[in-house]
């Protein structure tokens, strides 16, 4: 068969050598030990956790060896495209901080662009025209409803599903039978003529798991689609080595594919880049643990983290708890330390699943946002409510200086102790809503209607707002002992029978008369922050809605 005139007739045109490519896209001029690592994502779907999980590890890969990381944008399923996809992506990894290079829409070196892969169309054609003139790879004439009835046959007869061996029939088809089926302008994709045999198997370093065996490829594997864009496994492996990639960190789903991307880069004459395939982000499920799943889980969407408003800080930190063993360790001695201090290493990475608990999480979480100033919050929560919040949400932040007096109480700022009460922007600014409006009781009262509404009144017969804490408190004593509960805590724990209560009810009773919460910052300096009017009328509406 005349190789040459049939990869002419398949994809016609003067193409560039392979050598003019080698010269246009040269190895990158990087140190010793420099890893150049990628994040490739599809615009097919929402970009998830799993996707921010790869992304950090090659970040810190790439640049603590003083290499490079760059973002391809692998776009050549537009069937499946979703509108607004790419700039999530770009959006996302901004919020959470991850760092490339160069890439797409993302400045630096573009010598290795264009960074979409349907702009590169051109160097796939070229390189399918030269494996079909190595007699590397032929074309396929098969409809879909041939593939289908294909794989039901293979299926009930229990064979390995796919387009291999007796069962490639494009594969074998005379010179003449092509060209009639070409004359007569039947559709068809271009497949890799694979020569592996699943009965051998070999020995493959994984950078992360270790030495792995792999089973030989024998798929005829589609490298080029009908309307002659490339399918994922051949673009990938002619832009990782015209992109100059030297390290792959991906998803364990990806080992079932690893086979068909050795022979592919081995049918190319490319070097292969090395991989590493990281594991799997699991979660408790009852006793038993599963992958989070996009139909089941909320938290595997990066985009539930940016509407629940978590601290981007936050959750980089506990993905590199879960990406190395000895991170957790190191942080808790360097928590002052800037994260790209941390001596990131592809050692360190776990071989099987990794638990992710969204608990842990918001423990990290408030550890996380109790260390900003009370200035630094300020603007992380606006920026939230900008994003998400309600009209009311974003009307907390119209007077800047009365909403930072409520977060330095809120958060500790003031004393030697911070609080840790916020977990996300969003529970944050629903946490402070008290002091924008008199909102609905979140806990109920402990006491008797008629004890809550007698403290309530003898409340507001004493109360001053010029008062300080001291005198404040004194007169919620007298109020306790007026009304027969221990203004003594020693005296009601010796005898609490003797008591209605204790004076923690007293206050307990104002301070969900005033928030519509038991639990509060200093109740003395609520009401400095309120002010004695809106005090007051809080505290009379309670009693009206009561009486």
């Amino acid at each position: 068969m005349d190789l040459k005139k049939l990869a002419e007739r398949l994809l016609p045109g003067e193409y560039p050598a392979p050598a003019d490519y080698e010269a246009l896209y040269p190895p990158r001029a990087l140190g010793k030990g420099a890893e150049v690592t990628r994040l490739a994502p599809s615009p097919t779907g929402f970009i998830h956790l799993g996707n921010l999980f790869v992304a950090i590890a090659n970040e810190r890969i790439a640049h603590r060896s003083g290499g490079i990381m760059f973002l391809r944008i692998e776009d050549t399923d537009l069937k499946r495209k979703v509108e607004g996809a790419v700039e999530a992506v770009k959006n996302a990894l901004r919020y959470f901080d991850v760092r490339f290079d160069e890439g797409a829409e993302i400045g630096g070196d573009d010598t290795y662009g264009p960074w979409y892969q349907r702009q590169r169309a051109e160097i796939y054609r070229a390189f399918a025209k030269k494996l079909i003139e190595e007699g590397r790879a032929y074309p396929c004439f098969c409809t879909e409803e041939e593939l289908s009835a294909l794989r039901e046959k293979q299926t009930a007869e229990k064979k390995v599903t796919g387009y291999y061996g007796e069962y490639a029939v494009c594969r074998h088809l005379s010179e003449e039978e092509i060209y009639q089926k070409l004359d007569a302008g039947l559709p068809y994709v271009i497949r890799l003529r694979s020569q592996g045999d699943p009965a051998h198997k070999f020995t493959f370093r994984d950078q992360i798991k270790g030495d792995i065996t792999v089973t030989e490829n024998d798929q005829d594997v589609v490298i080029l689609k009908s309307d002659g864009i490339p399918t994922y496994h051949f673009a990938h492996a002619v832009d990782d080595h015209f992109m100059r990639t030297t390290l792959v960190i991906r998803g364990e789903e990806w080992l079932a594919s690893l086979p068909v991307h050795l022979e592919l880069f081995s049918a190319l004459g490319f070097a292969c880049p090395k991989y590493g395939h990281n594991c799997s982000l699991m979660k408790m499920d009852g006793e038993t643990k599963r992958k989070l799943s996009k139909r089941k889980d909320p938290e595997l969407s990066l985009e539930f983290y940016r509407r629940e408003g978590y601290f981007p800080r936050a959750v980089k930190v506990y993905m590199l708890t879960l990406l190395n063993s000895n991170f957790e360790e190191w942080y808790a001695k360097f928590p002052e330390k800037p994260l790209e201090e941390f001596p990131f290493s592809v050692s360190k990475m776990g071989k099987s699943g990794a638990l992710f608990d969204l608990d842990k999480l918001n423990d990290i979480s408030k550890n996380e946002l109790s260390r900003l100033s009370a200035e630094e919050m300020l603007c992380f929560l606006k920026d939230w409510a900008e994003a998400f919040g309600s009209e009311e949400e974003k009307g907390y932040f119209r007077d800047e200086a009365y909403l930072l007096r409520v977060l330095n109480l809120c958060m500790g700022t003031a004393g030697k102790k911070r609080r840790k009460d916020f977990t996300t922007a969003k529970q944050a600014v629903g946490l402070i809503a008290y002091f924008f409006r008199k909102g609905e009781r979140t806990d109920e009262y402990r006491i008797p209607a008629a004890d809550k509404n007698a403290i309530l009144r003898a409340f507001l017969e004493t109360f001053d707002e010029g008062d300080d804490s001291q005198v404040w408190f004194q007169k919620v004593k007298q109020i306790a002992d007026m009304l027969g509960f221990a203004s003594d805590m020693k005296a009601y724990k010796a005898d609490s029978s003797a008591y209605k209560g204790s004076v923690a009810d007293v206050a307990e009773a104002l301070r969900i008369a005033v928030t519509g919460r038991a639990n509060t910052p200093d109740l003395w300096t609520i009401m400095q922050i309120l002010g004695g009017e809106e005090t007051r009328r809080r505290i009379r509406a309670e009693l009206e809605v009561q009486a």
